[in-house]
């Protein structure tokens, strides 16, 4: 799990790069476009210490990006989940038919080991339907394509429930837009390092000092 969650953090390392004043002349076309993608922000810049901007193709960098995008959309999810499961918040009722309580239920990676077998199955099967979807979407987002958009046509329940179900980006213009996809990128990637820190100090004591005593989210 700390490996899964380290490989999802290097990934996002893909869209920056400190700034320099003078490109190698070495400096591939392939890298120029990584630098003029979105998710660039000050005071970073654009910042890529491991060269993965340079491991593959355009094609590469787009599934590297979408890629970005779902990691950091489950990690805000699952942060804030966080942070409200430890402010003692809890669904009523009970998990299972056994009778097992939300509320008897502990924080943090413990809450998913109290997940029956048939919901874990569940959870398994929607992911998989938005899998499906993503990469069914035309024009891919490998081809063309706009990196983490769902096209949810085929399937309208997820529609309804995973694009903008409040209506935050109706009548904004192309620049509000553009403005908060950057938002959601950078606050996508602190989420992933949140989830990592939670994580980190939960499976190995005194690895957060901030989080010292930490006993689960």
């Amino acid at each position: 799990m700390k490996f899964v969650a380290l490989a999802l953090a290097l990934a996002s390392a893909s869209a920056f790069k400190t700034p320099v004043t003078q490109r190698a002349a070495s400096s591939t076309a392939l890298n120029m476009g990584a630098e003029s993608m979105e998710g660039i922000s000050a005071p970073v810049g654009f910042f890529d210490p491991l060269g993965l901007a340079e491991s593959g193709s355009d094609e590469t960098l787009a599934w590297f990006r979408h890629a970005e995008l779902k990691h950091g959309r489950v990690a805000m999810a699952a942060f804030t989940g966080a942070w409200i499961e430890g402010l003692g918040v809890r669904f009523p009722g009970d998990i299972d038919y056994h009778g097992t309580s939300f509320a008897s239920i502990k924080g943090g990676l413990a809450g998913w080991d109290a997940v029956p077998t048939a919901g874990k199955i569940q959870m398994l099967i929607v992911i998989g339907m938005i899998e499906f979807a993503s990469e069914f979407s035309k024009p891919h987002y490998m081809s063309g394509g706009m990196p983490g958009k769902i096209d949810c046509s085929n399937f309208p329940m997820l529609s309804r429930a995973l694009w903008d179900p409040l209506g935050f980006t109706k009548g904004l213009s192309a620049e509000q837009r553009a403005t908060k996809r950057l938002a959601e990128l950078n606050n996508g990637r602190l989420a992933m390092i949140g989830v990592i820190g939670l994580m980190s100090a939960e499976t190995v004591p005194g690895s957060v000092p901030a989080l010292s005593g930490f006993s689960g989210f």
